[in-house]
């Protein structure tokens, strides 16, 4: 467990109500415009310290392409571009980071999409998503904070109309990550 800095979790709070607001009200949200009025907010874990957790990262110099499924059954290329070793209740996990090829070595934030074992049941069926931007290009042995908080649905939780990349296999956590977004109502 990391020590969190202070106010976290109230920035995670006021994140939280920007992204509701955005959903209920913006034009690009993935809330069909029929449902946006109705739209109460997203279901959340509580803020967790313990779901903040300090990783030593792996990186990648020849990065394997790798063949995400999508949810509406096509494909998208990413680049394993990293690893992230952690310990989360005692237990020694790691996920992998991505990034499309065409994003260059520090233009995009690193994707990190998994499943864990509240997959289907509290959280969306697909898995869920992170992403880290660092502030310079990662290196091997670089300490970095994955905060599970931050999980988010992806908008084809929302919508079918939207393809979204299906966390990998590799991705997939035996452990139950109660931090983030739940399923959306």
């Amino acid at each position: 467990m990391s020590d969190a800095p202070d106010g976290w979790a109230e920035e995670l709070r006021s994140n939280r109500a920007e992204k509701d607001e955005f959903l209920a009200e913006h034009d690009q949200s993935p809330i069909p415009p029929g449902e946006r009025e109705g739209f109460e907010g997203l279901d959340y874990f509580p803020p967790g310290a313990e779901y903040r957790v300090e990783a030593t990262v792996t990186t990648h110099d020849d990065p394997e392409i790798v063949h995400m499924e999508t949810s509406d059954g096509r494909e998208m290329r990413y680049e394993r571009v990293v690893t992230f070793e952690f310990t989360l209740d005692g237990e020694g996990l790691e996920l992998h980071g991505y990034r499309q090829p065409e994003d260059g070595p520090t233009d995009a934030p690193i994707f990190v999409p998994f499943r864990d074992k509240t997959t289907g049941q509290q959280t969306y069926h697909d898995g869920r998503y992170m992403e880290l931007a660092p502030r310079r290009e990662l290196e091997d042995g670089d300490e970095v904070t994955i905060d599970f908080n931050l999980a988010y649905s992806p908008f084809c939780a929302y919508n079918e109309t939207f393809s979204c990349p299906l966390p990998e296999p590799e991705n997939w956590l035996e452990v139950a990550i109660e931090a983030g977004e739940k399923s959306p109502r």
